[in-house]
């Protein structure tokens, strides 16, 4: 049997935590198969303790003797890291620091995106598509996307799928049954805390979710907190931000979007859907095709949903007018 050809694979922040907990499963064929060899473009910031770091991981990706893993590129430079890139991870961004302000931070990581779409819309493959998983996440696709003058704003994803992740985990550790049990959890909005866990449609064990935990109380007014301040309780219990949940969210988020038929959570841009601003990007159900998505746009909410919808939305608004001038100049 003829082998399959490489796919190229760019990951930002690849020395970075998630990035070190991401790199060798995808170099294992936990994100594209068993079956697929990989090369990995890996890009830090060109200073020296970043790609000191990066040299560091890649001598480690060697010594693992992953047999799918055909070739490594490493360099400070998104035209390099990019250049026929078949999936672009956009993975690291500029963290917020002590006392800085959302809106500073969003201009921040605004500069950041710009270049880096303009560069993935210049030298990546014709089939490239983009996860962006570098917070905020829903603005920073949006920006990135805004770059695109070859390829279709739809190959830009961003990544809810670890909300979805642990919006299921809760669902099943509150019923009392294990986590296949737990279907059609979608997230809709922003990634943050204001996303909103749709339980009003998930099902249990195939059976409405609310009828099988038998609560509403503790889903209207507990589960939806939980599963949006999750990472603020990892941050306290660790003392650092989530990073292997991340990077098995992001396995998760390609391998669905690469697998026809898969039901499940991406931000992608809204189109006016769900209520949700147009231009915005915004977390909802999508079912994979053999050569992208499709939104399932058929799910009715009811009032309590709308209102939660309408939150994340004004946020997603509230962000895009923090960043209007970025994307003007």
């Amino acid at each position: 049997m003829a082998t399959k050809q490489p796919i190229r694979v760019a990951v930002t922040g690849a020395a970075g935590n998630i990035g070190y907990a991401l790199l060798f499963r995808i170099a294992s064929g936990e994100m594209l198969g068993k079956d697929q060899p990989i090369i990995l473009q890996l890009l830090e910031i060109p200073v020296e303790g970043p790609q000191k770091a990066l040299k560091g991981v890649a001598m480690e990706l060697e010594d693992c003797a992953f047999p799918l893993l055909t070739d490594m590129v490493l360099t400070g430079d998104p035209n390099v890291a990019f250049k026929d890139a078949n999936w672009c991870c956009l993975v690291g961004s500029k963290p917020r620091g002590p006392g800085m302000e959302r809106a500073d931070l969003l201009k921040d990581n605004g500069k950041i995106f710009i270049a880096q779409g303009q560069a993935i819309d210049a030298v990546a493959a014709e089939d490239a598509r983009i996860a962006v998983v570098g917070n905020p996440c829903n603005t920073n696709v949006m920006i990135a996307a805004s770059q695109a003058k070859r390829l279709p704003k739809s190959r830009f994803t961003a990544m809810v799928r670890l909300d979805e992740n642990r919006g299921r985990a809760q669902l099943a550790k509150k019923a009392g049954v294990t986590i296949d049990q737990v279907s059609e959890l979608f997230i809709y909005g922003n990634h943050s805390p204001t996303m909103f866990a749709d339980f009003t449609h998930a099902k249990i064990g195939g059976k409405d979710a609310a009828q099988a935990i038998g609560d509403k109380a503790w889903l209207e007014t507990e589960y939806l907190p939980i599963v949006g301040k999750r990472g603020a309780a990892i941050i306290d219990a660790r003392g650092q931000s989530s990073a292997a949940s991340a990077a098995n969210a992001l396995i998760d988020h390609v391998r669905d979007l690469a697998t026809p038929g898969k039901l499940h959570s991406v931000a992608v841009n809204s189109e006016g859907r769900y209520g949700f601003a147009e231009g915005v990007w915004a977390g909802m159900p999508v079912k994979s095709t053999a050569d992208g998505y499709e939104v399932v746009a058929s799910y009715q909410m009811d009032d309590f949903a709308k209102s939660k919808i309408k939150i994340t939305n004004d946020e997603l608004i509230s962000e895009r007018e923090t960043v209007k001038d970025i994307l003007a100049g």
